[in-house]
Formats: structure tokens, C-alpha cells, sequence
């Protein structure tokens, strides 16, 4: 089946009061790999569930191209899944559960032949056709759960949380495998993980999912660099999460009072020179704790969150937006340490460093203006 767009208008589904996903919309260009990402909850394998039609809608519409879908079985879409667990058939041998789909559709014996003959060196697994799935390690029962999928030439293919049973070294071969497969077959591919490495490394665009309801949806620089909200920016590696005031505004016309906030503590309020445009220079401040950052949400004074990935920061003096903290416990990440520390008002603190540190040093950090993302609380 050839088309140009997949497209979710509206998709919504609630379990009684319940609202899993409430008001997806999504346009999804022939080719295009989309993750949807999100913790445990979020509403993402509901999505995935709905367009491959093991949900009913409670809302919406689901379109390929002209055609509205969501009214079919999932039979009759023309869709391949792979599921979380493989859901091999243990007693068939990897080419009998290659080829039982095409069976079931009552492919000629010589075609079907050839496709499962394809599918299986297409995801190397040629030497091990006549084996049992039990006979087979986890990457390569994958292996085979996504050879069964792709064999029946799907539209799109969905895949729910793939790699979540693989070991670490399984992960990231098998995600160099779906990544191969899905240029070299030109595949329309819509895929569930929690994992923001995952969805990073795989995706042409990102969808991030909260409650149900779309927070972001963006190629994975956009995401990555931008994050839209606190929520997204925590979700995409944004560990060190600050509840901050912010004091003064670059280039600003008016005048308005910050509340009171706290890193930690409440902090008196202070007066704060107009507004500042989303991009634009901004001070936080809040007990004993001064940054200077970047507006991502047109704040104008007041209570914010202010985001810091841990590698943003820099250990040693002369470092900008400056902060000492007190190492409390170092891991050894190979050519990196991975430190969690605390600011003087007992806030944690979590950054990255290649110098050796050990618990209790007494360390100078900082990070650069741009680096320091400020949002609303």
C-alpha cells in the first residue's frame, strides 16, 4: 500500500474517566521515522495502539492520505507490529514465523519464499532460519519479530518499546540494525521507548508525550537544544532543575515585582526592569544563588525553573555564572566523572568532569549564559 501521509487528527482515548491520550495531532510523511517519547503513563503505546486498531478511538480520526482508517480492523490496514516482547510462535522455526503472516494472506509458495528468503538477510539471520526462537538470544528473537513485520511490505510499521528486554550491548546493535533497515527499506516507521538516547539516535522527529497530551514535537536538535517547558527540558537530560526568581530583564520596557522564590528556601522578592522576549538575557536569583540565563518563556519577574544539563558545566575558577558546591558522590563513567554535589543551602548539584574529585572537595563550577535555560515554574 503506497501513500504520502499518515495522519492522526484529534486522536484522543479515555478508559472510563480516564483520558489516556486526549487530542493527538500528528501528520506523519511517507518515510518518515517518528518516536513517541515519554515516561511509563504518558499515552504513547496508546497511541501506538489506537493506530494499529487494538484500541477503539474515543475520539478523532485516523487518516491515510484521503482515506479515513480508524473504522477498519487491524488486519485490514496494511500495518507491521512489533511488539515488546518479540511474541514469537515457540513451537515454529524462525523462517515459519518469517513467513506466517504471508501464509495467513495466502501468498503463492515461490513468493513466498523469496520475501522470507529477503527479510531473513536483510536482518542477518539467513544461517538460522531452520532454528527455534528458544534455540536464539534476545537480539536475535528481535531480529526475527522485526523480520515478520517487515516481510509483509507493511505501509508503516509500529513498534512498541523494541530493545526494553535487550541487554546494553544488544541495545545499541540492534539500534544501528532497526536504523539500517529502516533507510535501506525506505520504511515508514512510528516507534514507543521511554529512552530520550533511543529516540535521539533514531528519529528523524520526536513527539514527547505527558498525561496524555502533547508537550513537544520537533526533530531531535530542536528537542534536545530547545526544550519547550521545564517537563521536556527534565525528560531530555536537563538533571539539575532550579526553583529560582527572576530579578532583571535585558533590553526591557516597564517595570514589575518578582515574588518571593526559593532554591530551597524563600527568598524575598525583589524589583524587577520590564520583560524580557523568549531568547533573551534574564538574572535569577534565590538564596545565596545568582545566574544569569536565557528566557524560554517571555518571563517577565517572578518565580522560575531553571534547567542545566550536568555536562554543560565547567569545573574551575574563572568559570562564568560561578558556584561552589561540595562533591558528595563521585562515579567512574569511564573518561568522565559523574558527581552529585550540594550548594551551600544543601540544594544537589550534578555535573560532569574529567578531573578526579572525590567526596568532600570543595569545587568551583560554572556555566555559560546560554546553557542556563529559564522557564516558568
Amino acid at each position: 500500500m503506497t501513500f504520502e501521509q499518515l495522519r492522526l487528527d484529534g486522536v484522543s482515548r479515555s478508559f472510563g474517566s480516564a483520558n489516556a491520550l486526549q487530542g493527538l495531532d500528528l501528520a506523519i510523511t511517507r518515510g518518515e521515522f517518528v518516536a513517541l517519547l515519554g515516561p511509563s503513563g504518558c499515552g504513547k503505546s496508546t497511541a501506538l495502539n489506537c493506530l494499529a486498531g487494538l484500541l477503539p478511538l474515543t475520539g478523532g480520526s485516523i487518516w491515510l492520505d484521503d482515506t479515513r482508517i480508524d473504522g477498519r480492523p487491524p488486519e485490514q490496514r496494511g500495518f507491521g507490529m512489533v511488539f515488546q516482547n518479540y511474541a514469537l510462535f515457540p513451537h515454529l522455526s524462525v523462517r515459519a514465523n518469517v513467513g506466517f503472516g504471508l501464509q495467513m494472506r495466502k501468498v503463492a509458495r515461490a513468493e513466498l519464499r523469496r520475501r522470507v528468503d529477503e527479510a531473513l538477510r536483510l536482518v542477518q539471520l539467513t544461517e538460522h532460519a531452520a532454528k527455534f526462537p528458544a534455540q536464539l538470544s534476545g537480539g536475535q528473537q528481535q531480529r526475527v519479530a522485526i523480520a515478520r513485520a517487515v516481510v509483509l511490505e507493511p505501509a508503516v510499521v509500529l513498534m512498541d518499546e523494541p530493545l526494553s528486554n535487550l541487554d546494553a550491548k544488544l541495545r545499541l546493535e540492534m539500534r544501528m540494525e532497526i536504523r539500517r533497515l529502516h533507510q535501506t527499506l525506505g520504511l515508514t516507521t512510528v516507534y514507543v521507548t521511554h529512552d530520550q538516547e533511543e529516540a535521539l539516535s533514531l528519529a528523524d522527529r520526536l513527539v514527547v508525550l505527558r498525561e496524555g497530551t502533547v508537550q513537544q514535537i520537533g526533530t531531535p536538535e530542536e528537542v534536545y537544544a530547545q526544550p519547550v517547558n521545564s517537563y521536556v527540558a527534565s525528560f531530555m537530560g536537563y538533571r539539575n532543575l532550579l526553583d529560582l526568581t527572576l530579578t532583571s530583564a535585558t533590553g526591557a520596557t516597564g517595570s514589575s515585582a518578582a515574588g518571593s522564590a526559593a532554591l530551597g528556601s524563600s527568598a524575598a522578592g525583589s524589583s524587577v526592569t520590564g520583560s524580557a522576549a523568549t531568547g533573551s538575557p534574564v538574572t535569577v536569583e534565590g538564596d545565596g544563588v545568582r545566574l544569569t540565563g536565557t528566557n524560554r518563556d517571555d518571563l517577565t519577574a517572578g518565580p522560575a525553573k531553571v534547567a542545566i544539563r550536568p555536562e554543560d558545566f565547567v569545573v574551575g575558577e574563572g568559570a562564568e555564572n560561578a558556584l561552589d558546591v561540595t562533591v558528595e558522590i563521585v562515579e567512574y563513567h569511564g573518561r568522565e566523572l559523574s558527581v552529585s554535589a550540594r550548594l551551600a543551602n544543601g540544594v544537589p548539584v550534578y555535573f560532569r568532569t574529567d578531573k578526579r574529585l572525590a567526596p568532600g572537595d570543595p569545587v568551583k563550577i560554572g556555566v555559560p549564559a546560554e546553557r542556563v535555560l529559564v522557564f516558568a515554574p
